[in-house]
Order: structure tokens, then sequence, then C-alpha cells
């Protein structure tokens, strides 16, 4: 028998070794049009970020390893260019030589992949740093585009699986990365509740992130180019990697008049075979039925075009005919620190399919949380509250993800059903697991709800409750409630509810949450019992939290790729150091992850003050605006802020104590003071215009002028015309508060904005400028203008909504910068 294979890689490479391993007798031609016959193609974006170090550790097997090995005739840089499938011959053609000749045979296989979508942007073909990653030839231009333009910027179009490994590897070399996706979220086999806490992770690794945005137009910019985006946006760039998807590569086989499916890949049987019966196909060009809805679908993935490739051997040969029943679609992805995997199907796709489902969200630690270096899992489980059927999972954290979706995936093809996750006995060991493996508890949940004994809410459903018939109730600890609540919330301590019985109303239902569900269960089953209604909402705060904030990123980066980060801030500073004898210092480790701002700085003042000079303080936070303020607190108190990193979304700050040397100031000159700070607290027009009244004459007369937004003040720093969609109390603070500066009211007979437009028109008769242009001036002429990040968080006001110029901090920047001030103003 002679077979030929047309496309090499994953499917085509499986099958030609296991023709070979079953079949001494058999003529093997495998033909490839480019260089390599089988790569790791997933290891691409690993070598141009160079984890992979060597390039030849991505070749799977060789032209010369595959014919000394297997015997196998192997023609690279050979195109198949027409099939004729009444004679049984292929069309190919040399591409070195341009040479077209036949070869017959007795069985086909096409594995010809997918390619990458480049679609028709305007100016596409006027670039020449656009770039896809489909092979190793790809690769290595991306490698050289890198080198020979020595780039700083990088924008990487579509956050699939692929996007956003390129894009986690261009950071990894130094560079300044966006992502443009168009959806609202990255990786879409993901759900949105999902894929929200991986967008956080991305921000702490200052990743420019455009969710819901496309890209309308590419400008040749010099050696650059300029991308246009849809919200108006454009960024200057030294590359841009294009990775929008794929699409299955059918040309050769709708030429053969071959049949194609209706996803538009390959149509075949469950024997891998064609509407010809001697040709067959594999990999990423086929369709396959889904495992969970039998219906046809698209998965360009390694472990199924390697099974099929094993599979359609037995089956060309006739020893055996081996069924490919369906796929799970099963896949896994490195987000910097973070691993995001699933199996099946998510909800969005069951409800195109009008699936029936419920989900199941687990947070719960990778080992024992007693065993040092344990990290939160966040896991979602999709199935049929009635027959149990387990329809898929999705998984994030930074370690056993895997083993927790394989798990799954395994369970899904026994059939067990989601009850019955609870029997499974899985290997524990406090630095491996805890007792009850994570996936434990989804059997756990899903029998109580089963049983009656649990019923939840979803995140997205707290929107459009009734305040009139529900009531959100927090039953955290008092200082988890301080640190943040969902609007609207009343708070009962778990240890007090039983005792506050008889305050609630069993006319409503009560919407219990704590910060991961199985606290908010135990309330649930008190109040139940009590004779109240409730629901826990599925997840807790925790899970509920990502999906509020704002998911893109925009703006972290100036034009010339510079970063805005921590990077320009840090300074060292050792004047007067009063270092202690190494046998003196001592190190010192403190938590303070889940403070809120000025919470860490309270903490790592209090701490510094205990310590000795020289000791070294290492400290942890998991607040967002600690990363800068601990540089401005070190900076202005003297201590020596000796690094500042970010993993796994936890901030560590590491400071020497260094109390200033006390110099003998008898005779020395007073030290000048040439600052001017300015707390703007109040919302009204004339309070404001009276703020950039006084800061531009400070700044006239040299002073360095700060002034610090906060509270109903932010609202005279909204932009005009941003819409931002906002959900609970975060909408009800924007329906309430002016809309921009020119909305402001003013204290006193504003008589609804009638006084307020009298007092401007005023103002432009006497000469004098508005609102706006004072504090244009004001910008332009140096001035600084930061808005309290605690604050916005509160009233709901996200970054975007802010006019240009404006930088975000907390109370330690602005007390910073008021230590060279010689007065301070609250206004």
């Amino acid at each position: 028998m002679k077979v030929i294979i047309i496309g090499g890689v994953a499917g085509g490479a499986s099958a030609a070794a296991r023709l070979r391993r079953i079949s001494e007798e058999t003529e093997i031609i495998m033909i490839e049009r480019g260089d390599y016959i089988s790569f790791a193609n997933c290891g691409l974006p690993y070598h141009i970020g160079g984890v992979i170090k060597e390039r030849d550790n991505l070749l799977v097997q060789t032209v010369k390893g595959m014919k000394e090995r297997f015997n196998i005739d192997v023609r690279v840089k050979t195109e198949a260019i027409k099939i004729d499938t009444e004679k049984k011959v292929v069309i190919l053609k040399n591409l070195e030589t341009s040479e077209e000749y036949e070869e017959s045979y007795d069985k086909l296989l096409l594995s010809p992949g997918a390619s990458p979508i480049k679609p028709p942007i305007k100016g596409i073909n006027d670039v020449d740093n656009v770039y896809t990653l489909r092979n190793m030839n790809d690769m290595d231009d991306i490698i050289e585009g890198l080198k020979t333009r020595e780039a700083k910027r990088a924008v990487v179009i579509g956050a699939g699986f692929i996007g956003v490994e390129v894009a986690e590897n261009l950071k990894h070399k130094g560079l300044k990365v966006s992502i443009i996706e168009k959806a609202n979220q990255i990786l879409t086999p993901m759900d949105f509740d999902i894929a929200a806490q991986l967008h956080l992770h991305l921000k702490e690794q200052e990743v420019e992130l455009y969710l819901n945005n496309g890209v309308t137009e590419f400008r040749k910019n010099g050696d650059k180019t300029t991308v246009v985006l849809e919200n108006g946006d454009f960024i200057d760039t030294d590359i841009v990697i294009l990775s929008i998807g794929v699409r299955p590569e059918v040309k050769l086989v709708k030429e053969a008049n071959l049949e194609i499916g209706e996803t538009g890949g390959i149509k075949v049987n469950e024997y891998m075979q064609t509407s010809n019966k001697d040709i067959y196909a594999v990999g990423d060009a086929i369709e396959v039925n889904c495992f969970v809805s039998n219906k046809k679908i698209l998965v360009p993935l390694a472990w199924p075009a390697n099974r099929q490739g094993r599979l359609v051997a037995d089956n060309m040969l006739g020893l055996k005919q081996n069924k490919y029943i369906a796929t799970m679609g099963t896949a896994i992805a490195k987000v910097f620190d973070m691993t995001a995997a699933s199996t099946g199907l998510n909800e969005k796709t069951l409800k195109r399919y009008g699936i029936k489902y419920r989900t199941l969200i687990v947070n719960k630690n990778d080992h024992a949380g007693y065993y040092p270096g344990s990290t939160p899992i966040v896991l979602k489980l999709v199935y049929n509250e009635e027959t149990g059927t387990i329809y898929g999972a999705q998984g994030i954290g930074y370690n056993g993800v895997d083993k927790r979706i394989d798990v799954i995936a395994t369970a899904m093809k026994g059939g067990i059903k989601a009850w019955d996750l609870q029997d499974l006995e899985l290997a524990y060991a406090p630095p491996f697991n805890s007792a009850k493996d994570p996936i434990n508890f989804f059997g756990y949940i899903a029998e109580n709800i089963k049983n009656g004994e649990l019923k939840h809410i979803e995140w997205h459903e707290l929107k459009d409750l009734d305040p009139d018939k529900s009531v959100l109730l927090d039953i955290r600890t008092k200082e988890e409630n301080m640190l943040g609540t969902i609007p609207g919330s009343i708070h009962i301590d778990l240890n007090e509810l039983r005792k506050n019985l008889d305050k609630l109303n069993k006319e409503k239902e009560y919407i219990v949450y704590c910060a991961i569900g199985v606290r908010g269960f135990l309330a649930y089953r008190i109040l139940v019992q009590n004779g109240f209604k409730a629901r826990n909402l599925n997840g807790g705060y925790k899970f509920w939290y990502p999906t509020t904030v704002e998911q893109s990123n925009i703006g972290i980066f100036k034009n010339d790729g510079t970063s805005t980060g921590i990077d320009n801030y840090i300074t060292e500073n050792d004047g007067g150091m009063h270092v202690a004898h190494a046998e003196d210092a001592k190190s010192i480790e403190v938590d303070a992850c889940g403070l809120q701002c000025p919470g860490p700085i309270m903490k790592t003042f209090k701490t510094i003050e205990e310590l000795k000079d020289g000791d070294i303080l290492s400290i942890k936070a998991t607040d967002p605006g600690f990363k800068k303020d601990v540089v401005a607190w070190a900076n202005k108190t003297g201590n020596r802020l000796l690094e500042v990193t970010s993993s796994k979304g936890i901030i560590t700050a590491k400071i020497q104590k260094n109390t200033p040397k006390v110099e003998n100031t008898t005779n020395a000159p007073a030290k000048t003071l040439d600052g001017q700070t300015i707390v703007v607290f109040s919302g009204d027009l004339d309070k404001v215009l009276a703020s950039f009244i006084i800061a531009n004459g400070a700044i006239a007369m040299g002073k360095k002028v700060s002034m610090f937004f906060t509270f109903w003040g932010l609202t005279a720093l909204k932009k005009d015309g941003v819409k931002v969609k906002k959900s609970g109390l975060a909408k009800m603070f924007d329906i309430m508060l002016p809309k921009h500066v020119g909305k402001l009211p003013i204290s006193k007979m504003n008589m609804g904005g009638m006084g307020a437009e009298m007092i401007k028109l005023v103002m432009k008769k006497n000469n004098v400028d508005s609102v706006e242009t004072l504090m244009k001036q004001f910008l332009d002429n140096g001035g600084k203008i930061i808005a309290c990040q605690m604050s916005m968080d509160l009233m709901g006001i996200k970054e975007e909504e802010l006019i240009d110029g404006v930088e975000i901090g907390g109370v330690a920047t602005y007390l910073g910068d008021s230590e060279n001030a010689n007065s301070n103003l609250f206004i």
C-alpha cells in the first residue's frame, strides 16, 4: 500500500510514525510545504521570549530523523497543488525548483492545519512590521524584527491563548506591551467572570489592555507603525503581532470537490474519512463533534490532532476501525504567574445552544493553608442541576489548576455526575493538597443543592434585585467589611447572626455573602431554619468584586513607549544612612495583604518605628496603590527603599530603616520649603475655582504646587462625554453627581443651576478665566493633580473618566509632597 500524507506537525507526523510501527511494507510519503515536518508550535512564543533558549529544542522530529528511524520519504518545501480523485494522484510542486510532478496513492491523508486570519484592515499592506505566528519561519521573522528594530513597544491584536502567551513573552523581553481585543474579555473559552480575575493580573504585570476595542487602520510612521483604534486612540509601536484566530486550510480540499462541513472545516466521519473513502483528514482543518453538545465545532488543539493521527493510521491500513467520537476542547495557558485552564463548554456557549445549566464556584487553596506557600485557586463547574451531567469547568490560580481541570475532564469522559465528585479519592499531603480537594467541594455543593439544602444567587443577578423585597447581608467580620462591601449591604458578623435574628424581616429575602461562600452557606442554613427566605452568593465577595471594576487598562504607557509605572519613581535614599553592623541587623517580614490604602503604609510606618537603624522590613500588600505610595513614603522619611517587586498579585517592598543624621543646626540656614499643597474636598464650582486661582498664583510665585482631589472634589476632574458602564452604588453616584466640571453647582444660591450659570457670565464679563481654562493653565505650567484612589473606588469613578494629566495616588503620595510645602490648604 502507498500512503501520501499532506502536512506534518501533530496529526500528519503522528499518523506517519504509527503507520510505520504497524507496517514495514507500506510506502509512506510525507509532503510539507514548509521547512520542518514536526515542530512544537505551542512552544514558539516561549522561544521568542527567550524562555526556551535553544531553537532546535522545538524540533520534535527532523527530516533526517524521520527518514533514518521510520524509513519515510519526506519531501519538505514541496506543495500539493491539486488532487485528482479519479486517477488517485496528487500534483506536487517543488518550491525550490518550481518543478511539478504527479504522485499516485492508495490512501491519502490530509493534515493541512489552519492559517492565521489576516483581516483587511486599512493600511495593513502598507506597513512591514505586522506579523502572524504559525510556524518556525514566522517565529524567526519576529525575532529578527525585534532585533533589527531594537523594539521597545509592541501591540498584540487578539487575546486568545497564543495572543496572551506572545504578550507575556514580549514583556519578558523588556518590551512595553499593549493587547487589543474586540471582545469584552481575554481567553474566550473562559467565561467573563473568570477572565475578569485574569484582567486584574495583567494590570499587575503592567500590560496595557484594550477590551471592547478593535483596529481601524495601520499607518506607516517612519520605522514605526501607528495603530489606530476604534475608540479614537492610537499607539505608535515597533512591532504588531496579529493573533485574532485561525481558519482551516481547505483550498486544496474544495478544489478536489471534497465535502466541507457547516463550520468551514473538512467534513469527516467517525473514522476520519472525508466524502471520498480513500481520503482521510485530521487536525486543525477538520470539524469534529463537541463532546457535550454533539454539535460540529473547530478545535485547533494539539491533543485532538495527535490522537486522530494515531487512530487514522489503523483505519487507513484496515487493521481495525477506530472511532474518534468527540472533542472536549481541554486547554491550558500560562498567563504570567497564573494558570488558566478549561474543559468542555462555558456558560455563554450553553446559552447559545439553549442548554439549561447551573454553575458552582469553589475558591480554595492549592494545598493545606497551614503549609507554607499555599495560593488560591478559583474553579468553576458548569453542570445540569437535574441530571448531574457535567458540561465543563474552568480554573485559574498559581499552582494546581492543571490537576483539577484534568480531573474534571476525566470525570466528564467517565460520565461521573457532579454530586459524585465528593467520592473521588484524591492524593493528600499538606504540601500537595487539602484533605478535601477543591474538586470534592463541587460534589458537596451539588449534593446540597440537589437535596434542597442550599439556594444560590449569581453575581450578575445582584443588579436586578428589588431593594423592597431583597436585602444584601454581609456576614463577614467587621474588618473585612471595612475593606470593601457590596453597595447597599447591611452587616452582621456571622458569629453575631443568631443574636440579631429579631432585627431581620421575614417578609424579605436575604442575600447572604462572605468572602468565598463557605461562611455564607452556614449563614444561609441559620436563616432558613429560623423561617427566613435566603440565598447564598455563589463564590462570595471575592468572586463578585473583579467583575465590577474597570476591565481595561488603558493609558499606562506614554506614546513614546515609556512606562508610567513604578520604574519611573524608584530612587534610593542613601544620604545620612546609619547602617548597623551585620551581626546587629535583623530582617522582619510583615503581611499587609488585604488592607486598603492607607492601611499598608500605616503598617509600614508602625513597624519601621520599632526597628533599629540598618534593620530591613519586607512587607507584602495587595493594594495596587502601595507600589507607588511606598516609594513616596520612603523618599520623604529618609528610609532606604531597597526594592519593590510584584509577583502573583502580591507587592513586596523591602525597606532598610534609616534615621537621618541630626546635624548641629545652630548656625545652619533654615531649610527652604518651596511647595504648596491643596486638598480639594469640595465639588462646588466657586470653591474649585478658588482652588485653581490660588494654585496658579502659587505657581506664578515659583512654588511647586500639588493638588489632591478627594471625594466630591473628584467631580471637578471628570471629562465631558465619557460614558462608562456602571452598576450598583457606582451607578447611583453617577446619576447624582455632576457629569463634568461644566456642571458643577455653586455652594450658595445655586437655584437649580441658574446660580452657576450667572457666576460664569459674570466671570466672562470681567475677563476671569473659566475653571476649565485655569485647570489647563495649571497643568501646562507644571502643576500636579492627584486623584485619590480610595475615593475613586468608593464613588465608582473610573480613571478613563478623568481629564488628561491627572495622576492616581494615595495618601502617602500627597503627604510626600506636603513635606516640601510651607502651607497646606483644605478646600
